[in-house]
């Protein structure tokens, strides 16, 4: 099987440890999607999107328009940088996504807003660098337009949680998980610890599950918090996250791989 990696960064330990499991039996290359252009001939049996640019995405629909399988597709990729979109699914399909209010700008937003609770303020369009912080008050929120005046953002009620966010991620049926202290916390992102599965509150793995049928990924992240109880609030899904440091992980990517390349052969 010819298995290709669109992706700057070939590197990445998830792609890395993946390779090294693919590459004695099959062809194993990765393309970086730094200009768009002409699909390269022949297709590859699959292709794994690991970048979310604009070119990487535009490559993707191209082969997916050529016959060619993608993990994850094209729209799905898409759909989780839009936070907006995002919410809406969610919400229609029943999941405990947080509410989500969107506005056009942000500088446009505070010069009306009266926060009578603390609130998430997010970038509208999930990126590498984008706008998360938590605001309990007005000064806090005006500091904000200043810093990122046109930014459309979104904006979440904060719902009281232990400050430590519960990073689950899955390939295909396979569910991983990790504690990380939440970047919203008091003293910031901290570093992330292990946590087997078997101790995640009921039902959440399959919560995951039903995330990645919601939203036709096959590779994805599900960021959860705990308000009471192991009552679970979903405040973000990224499709085709790092997943560093999960044993099985480039297992279970590689065996996705070769699922979806058998299936078009």
């Amino acid at each position: 099987m010819r298995i290709c990696l669109i992706t700057p960064e070939p590197g990445h330990p998830l792609l890395a440890d993946t390779t090294a499991l693919l590459a004695p039996d099959h062809e194993v290359e990765a393309l970086d999607p730094v200009t768009p252009g002409e699909v390269p001939l022949p297709l590859a049996d699959v292709y794994l999107l690991k970048s979310r640019t604009p070119h990487a995405l535009e490559l993707a629909r191209h082969l997916e328009q050529r016959g060619a399988p993608v993990v994850n597709s094209a729209p799905a990729t898409a759909l989780c940088q839009d936070r907006t979109e995002m919410a809406d699914l969610a919400l229609r399909a029943g999941l405990p996504f947080a509410a989500t209010r969107t506005h056009a700008s942000l500088s446009g937003w505070a010069a009306g807003a009266r926060l009578d609770a603390p609130v998430v303020v997010k970038s509208r369009r999930s990126r590498r660098g984008d706008l998360v912080a938590r605001v309990n008050d007005s000064a806090r929120l005006r500091e904000l337009a200043r810093e990122w005046p046109h930014e459309p953002v979104v904006v979440q009620e904060y719902a009281a949680n232990s400050g430590w966010d519960h990073k689950l991620w899955a390939i295909g049926d396979e569910v991983f998980s990790a504690l990380r202290r939440s970047e919203l916390s008091p003293g910031g992102r901290g570093p992330t610890r292990p946590l087997p599965l078997a101790e995640l509150p009921s039902g959440w793995a399959d919560l995951v599950r039903e995330v990645g049928a919601v939203f036709t990924l096959d590779v994805y992240g599900v960021d959860i918090i705990d308000t009471g109880g192991g009552t679970p609030l979903i405040v973000d899904i990224n499709a085709f996250p790092g997943i560093r440091g999960q044993a099985g992980a480039p297992e279970a990517l590689a065996a996705l791989a070769l699922r979806r390349a058998a299936g078009r052969a």
